[in-house]
């Protein structure tokens, strides 16, 4: 019987791919399949490998595992490729996101999704996706591609509109991650959370959000979230994060009826009223951590030392089950036993307010016949409307990268919420000339030729 092999592109995210290949590695169908690691870091790749393999023997698994900085080696004959890389890495390229807009007087928290950086980061991380789409298309061509990397929903449309060939779904954990966050503050079991949610990635909303009553008959929970928000009860701090709060998510649902899925610090910089010139107050009242991605790395850099050398000399490797999909995924897909998961997809009339064109993230069915996407068909115009001001910004991305217009590089940066509430035209040109050029050899062939 065939076994699967798994290729992992970006490897060297050790605790990453330890939590998705550990997740795998639970499953029986996958006990004995081959993983191929790659990445262009040779350090990390390697710690990587010697973590892979002993968490292999931790679940008694004889899965085949190698390491290589061969891509299309790694790639060969696979039936899923599952991606978790960042092009440019902390130093340069976060560095220079941050502190040049910085220079602008705009600032950021994340710059992974929209914004300057995430419009620098798309620009950086869709041609390596289009390379490997090239690679997969001559060495796995029936492969599936689940993709963790962002600014997810620009990669997405990327994929979805120049390799329509690929099987491809954009993963993210926002969507059962908010609910675990819920739950917390709601003191219940995230799994006695009835959902169903929709809209574009890191803006997606719970269009649904129901707990049992005492006469096991299900209830919204928003009257009692709203409440507790105006009482001062939620949101409770974050166990995992005392710099970051829930206010700007409760402040939108007091202000738009639903609950948005993605974090306060990521949604405070999708819209131009949370982080603004002079304003303070809004800092301190939504308590909206500034440079919050910068520390986070910085914070990982430091502490992987230790950790590496923690599992350089485990014997055996700690495994807890994660909240990600990409088991779910491989399982359903490789033995037909059928799971919901909510995936980045292209929209093709799935939500009936949005672009045909964009990508949605929306329920998805996965069985042996693939990824099977949910129509969810109209949602509430003032949420699609919003949704509507980070689609701008993503089409023209992908359009720019597509027909190589530098032009729409400037008008993605124009007509996104926070950079033009911030700056004016002339500091969007130029921040966006400095940061095509600090970013240099990680940009698009077509915008370093003079």
């Amino acid at each position: 019987m065939r076994t699967p092999k798994i290729c992992v592109i970006g490897a060297g995210s050790t605790v990453f791919a330890k939590n998705i290949l550990g997740d795998v590695l639970h499953l029986p169908a996958f006990k004995q399949s081959t993983i191929a690691l790659y990445d262009i870091d040779e350090v990390r790749l390697e710690e990587s490998n010697l973590v892979v393999n002993k968490l292999s023997q931790t679940l008694g698994a004889e899965a085949k595992i190698h390491a290589t900085m061969d891509r299309r080696e790694a790639l060969k004959d696979s039936d899923f490729v599952i991606t978790m890389f960042q092009v440019g890495g902390y130093e340069p390229s976060t560095v220079i996101d941050f502190e040049i807009p910085k220079a602008y007087g705009l600032r950021q928290t994340i710059a992974d999704t929209l914004g300057i950086g995430g419009i620098m980061r798309a620009l950086r991380t869709i041609p390596v996706f289009l390379d490997i789409a090239r690679d997969m298309r001559e060495v796995c061509p029936e492969a599936t591609m689940l993709n963790y990397v962002n600014p997810m929903a620009m990669i997405s449309r990327a994929m979805t509109r120049l390799c329509p060939d690929i099987k491809y779904v954009g993963l993210c954990h926002s969507v059962q991650g908010t609910i675990h966050e819920l739950a917390h503050d709601l003191d219940v079991d995230p799994e006695s959370i009835r959902y169903k949610a929709a809209g574009i990635n890191h803006m997606a909303f719970y269009l649904n959000l129901e707990i049992k009553d005492e006469n096991g008959v299900y209830q919204s929970l928003y009257p009692k979230l709203l409440k507790g928000y105006q009482d001062g009860i939620y949101p409770k701090a974050n166990p995992h994060n005392t710099r970051c709060l829930n206010k700007v998510r409760y402040e939108m649902m007091k202000r738009l009826g639903y609950f948005v899925t993605e974090s306060s610090e990521h949604f405070s910089e999708y819209t131009p009223w949370f982080i603004k010139e002079g304003r303070e107050d809004l800092i301190e009242k939504f308590s909206i951590p500034l440079d919050e991605y910068p520390i986070r790395c910085v914070e990982q850099i430091k502490n992987w030392k230790t950790e590496a050398q923690v599992y350089r000399e485990a014997e055996s490797i700690k495994v807890e089950q994660s909240k990600e999909y990409a088991s779910k995924i491989l399982n359903s897909i490789w033995t037909g036993e059928p799971s919901v998961i909510y995936g980045n997809v292209a929209n093709n009339g799935l939500i009936d307010d949005l672009p045909d064109e964009c990508a949605v993230e929306v329920p998805c069915l996965i069985d042996n016949t693939g990824i099977n996407p949910v129509k969810v068909g109209k949602i509430p115009q003032h949420l699609a409307a919003l949704m509507r001001t980070n689609i701008n910004v993503q089409e023209l991305v992908v359009e720019a990268i597509a027909e190589e217009k530098r032009d729409h590089i400037y008008h993605a940066a124009m007509l996104d919420p926070h950079t033009g509430a911030e700056l004016d035209l002339d500091q969007i040109w130029s921040m966006c000339d400095v940061m095509i050029e600090a970013h240099g050899e990680y940009m698009p062939e077509f915008l370093r030729l003079k």
